[in-house]
């Protein structure tokens, strides 16, 4: 990764949501004519800064790329995390749609294509400008659906679901998920939603017909490649088959892999994004180049 630095150009840059937030993003530009652009959507709590090393290797293979951090996560927090009001629905339908309009500014004349990583992906069925993109790759996306867990798992996130959240939202106005490693504190819609939908039929379509009422789920016919793993807790294949259904048009290739085929001892939710990932099996980084060149 020593010289990938040197073929590109990557900056700050500030994205004004229709709600009149400002969310932190940084743009990844290659020296060459970019003909095929990317907007990382991030994992639940995850700051774009994790997916830094991905987003360079991505660059310095001719991809325009543009990672961002949600409302109320990183430097995206501009106000009391307490008073925050953002939430899962209002990252698919006002923030995601708002980098998507910055990637096409930042990079014209090229095709637009998003890479979720778990919430990234399953939230963009809310994005109202999603004819602009071309293809999907998601990584760990699933409906997160406890009751499809593996035990002891699943006792795990019962408890920070059903006790950690609301205990913690009630006393402090937010949920502290980096204190027992899961990412930013939280926004309290965030993962008041986020509890809402797992423990119901999963992510998004616990909420169909409640807190959301127009979405495009059933629209989105664009080619998609959804990859797993078998060490994944959340994301496990009865998730992810869950998740694809909910895009009813989507031609989606799933892909469902144990990590010793790789040589690699664990993947699981996270490790996909991963340097030491990338050092040890290339080719699972390669695999998103290859997608995306694809759909050129």
């Amino acid at each position: 990764m020593e010289n990938t630095q040197n073929q590109t150009d990557t900056y700050a840059l500030s994205i004004m949501t229709d709600r009149n937030r400002a969310l932190a993003a940084t743009v990844y530009r290659p020296k060459d004519e970019v003909k095929a652009a990317v907007m990382i959507a991030p994992a639940t709590g995850i700051k774009r800064q994790f997916y830094h090393n991905f987003a360079t290797y991505l660059a310095a293979s001719g991809f325009g790329v543009l990672t961002f951090d949600n409302e109320g996560i990183g430097e995206s927090l501009s106000s009391d995390l307490a008073k925050c009001d953002a939430s899962l629905i209002s990252w698919g339908r006002h923030d995601m749609p708002a980098v998507l309009d910055a990637l096409q500014d930042e990079f014209a004349d090229a095709t637009y294509h998003l890479i979720g990583h778990s919430a990234g992906g399953q939230l963009i069925g809310l994005m109202p400008n999603y004819q602009a993109i071309a293809s999907v790759f998601n990584v760990a996306c699933s409906s997160g659906r406890i009751k499809n867990m593996d035990m002891p798992y699943k006792l795990k996130a019962m408890g920070f679901m059903d006790a950690f959240i609301p205990l913690t939202n009630l006393t402090f106005g937010y949920t502290p998920a980096d204190k027992i490693g899961m990412g930013e504190p939280l926004p309290r819609s965030v993962a008041r939603q986020w509890r809402e939908w797992c423990n119901g039929a999963g992510y998004i379509k616990t909420a169909f017909g409640k807190s959301i009422h127009t979405h495009f789920y059933d629209e989105l016919d664009m080619p998609a490649l959804w990859l797993g793993f078998s060490d994944d807790e959340i994301a496990n294949s009865k998730n992810m088959d869950d998740m694809i259904r909910v895009f009813s048009k989507m031609p989606v290739e799933k892909r469902f892999f144990e990590p010793k085929e790789f040589g690699l001892n664990s993947i699981g939710h996270m490790r996909y994004f991963s340097s030491r990932t990338n050092a040890k099996a290339p080719q699972l980084w390669q695999m998103a180049v290859d997608w995306l060149a694809k759909q050129q």
